[in-house]
């Protein structure tokens, strides 16, 4: 059974309507004492039958399930937003940081829609369910949905995650629900010159999503954007898995010119990473050095330098016509460090931090 709490305004006006009617009701008992008794008696019944009512009213806001997790299951009905899709657990792989597990997913044939679909272009997410609580959660497929309907992701267990903490006891075979592809970010060919992604923990899935689709899974990409990926974990360990950093590190090496990568850590101490050195990770929390760094020199952007003009904070470089688009991801405290806190209901707000303080604004800054 889900809960759904009432906005503090509706439960306010409740609880003044509720002290209304019990100071009327109160009223009524007062002056029913000069009444006969069977007049007291039919106002005592209407007043229970009143608070009975009101009970059940005010009961069903509270207990009445939010609309998404109400959503029908459908066994034989394509992959959709709409509805919730039984799913296998078909692979569950441990990774170097305990808390976190590679997990493969597949749809069932009979429900596998077209993946030619604008729906399945990057970024895009699915809804997991965890049936237990009927509590549901977005999680991003790493290489987006296969022809035999498997989907691969990193999931993390947080102390306080249900969702997580539920799929880390799952095992091959197991059946979940899903609802989806729902856009997380709407990737446009040709829109920008220049994206700089910045993330932390697993917040780097859908970022891996973006690349592996338009780099890593093509043998000759068609896309003339330049990608740079700014990626932090507090120790070694905690970086993506091998399966995901050895693909990135390689073609940010055999491409520089498409792919720069910069994988920082809190703390360097402890174990070290099988694909990279710790030697090789930057110590530190991603703030404005590393970002102008991203940018070239002095926040000059590599194509600004090789032109000899000057670094700009518009999400178009003047005199150029280059465009530059800020993706961040990742844990609340990071992404408000870095381009200022989401806005009500999870808008995206001001841009702040430290994107904020180079003077960077909403066209050109997304958080995830």
């Amino acid at each position: 059974m889900s809960v759904r709490l009432l906005p503090s305004a509706a439960l306010g006006a409740c609880r003044r309507r509720a002290a209304y009617h019990l100071s009327r009701t109160s009223l009524s008992r007062h002056a029913s004492t000069k009444a006969s008794n069977s007049a007291s008696s039919r106002l005592g019944t209407a007043s229970l039958l009143f608070g009975v009512g009101s009970g059940a009213i005010v009961a069903s806001y509270f207990l009445w399930p939010d609309p998404s997790r109400a959503a029908p299951t459908k066994k034989n009905a394509l992959l959709l937003p709409t509805h919730f899709t039984p799913v296998e657990v078909t692979a569950t792989e441990p990774c170097p940081d305990p808390n976190t597990r590679l997990m493969t997913l597949t749809v069932p044939r009979q429900s596998i829609p077209s993946l030619d679909e604008t729906a399945f272009q990057p970024i895009w997410s699915i809804y997991i369910k965890d049936d237990d609580i009927q509590v549901e959660r977005p999680f991003t497929p790493l290489e987006g949905i296969d022809s035999e309907g498997r989907m691969k992701f990193w999931i993390k267990r947080y102390e306080r995650g249900e969702v997580g903490r539920w799929l880390h006891s799952k095992k091959v075979g197991d059946k979940i629900e899903i609802r989806g592809p729902l856009k997380t970010w709407p990737w446009q060919e040709g829109e920008w010159d220049e994206v700089i992604m910045i993330s932390g923990g697993t917040g780097i899935t859908p970022f891996y999503q973006l690349i592996q689709k338009e780099l890593l899974s093509r043998s000759s990409p068609s896309s003339k954007t330049r990608f740079t990926l700014l990626h932090s974990s507090r120790r070694p360990t905690e970086l993506p898995p091998a399966e995901m950093l050895r693909p990135l590190v390689a073609y940010s090496q055999a491409h520089p010119d498409r792919l720069r990568l910069s994988l920082f850590v809190d703390s360097s101490e402890g174990p070290s990473h099988p694909v990279v050195s710790s030697s090789d990770l930057a110590v530190g929390r991603i703030g404005k050095a590393a970002i102008e760094n991203a940018m070239g020199a002095g926040s000059a952007s590599w194509w600004c330098r090789l032109l000899g003009g000057r670094a700009s904070t518009r999400s178009q470089e003047p005199g150029t016509g280059n465009k530059v688009m800020f993706l961040v991801c990742g844990p609340d405290p990071m992404v408000a460090a870095i381009a200022g806190p989401f806005g009500r209901n999870f808008s995206q707000g001001e841009v702040g931090g430290a994107l904020g303080e180079l003077g960077y604004d909403k066209e050109s800054v997304w958080k995830l």
